[in-house]
């Protein structure tokens, strides 16, 4: 029981990555603001917030089988959620209140929201590494 959650998360964890690359790719690809908006609002979104829900619900089942042992690799696991969640948070709220009547507009949010999504890539990527190690 106890390998088989650890492989849900395992996989979660690669559903994240690919969710990920999934939202890199649809904003290098985006030409209208109206359109990236309305997709995101939709799809991505969404999808991104239930993979990463996933990742963390099953990290939980797994710490409670473990009585709640607060080890090193679980506490940053924790806090990489938590940086996870805030910088979605942070995309999607840069993105509902960006203009798409200002010039330039899409230009400046793909920038901004590559950085995070850059950031979110690797510190998934480390971890899950690390814990693939370990």
């Amino acid at each position: 029981m106890y390998n088989m959650g650890l492989s849900i998360h395992s996989l979660g964890t690669i559903a994240l990555l690919g969710v990920i690359l999934l939202n890199a790719a649809m904003l290098k690809m985006a030409d209208s603001l109206q359109k990236h908006k309305r997709l995101s609002s939709i799809v991505l979104l969404p999808l991104t917030a239930t993979i990463i829900g996933l990742a963390v619900f099953t990290g939980v089942v797994m710490m409670a089988a473990k009585r709640l042992d607060f080890t090193i690799p679980n506490i940053v696991m924790i806090i990489i959620s938590v940086v996870l969640i805030a910088l979605e948070v942070k995309r999607a709220k840069a993105l509902k209140y960006m203009n798409p009547q200002k010039e330039r507009s899409l230009e400046a949010y793909k920038i901004f929201a590559s950085k995070i999504l850059y950031v979110e890539f690797a510190l998934t990527l480390v971890i899950s590494i690390w814990m693939w190690l370990i």
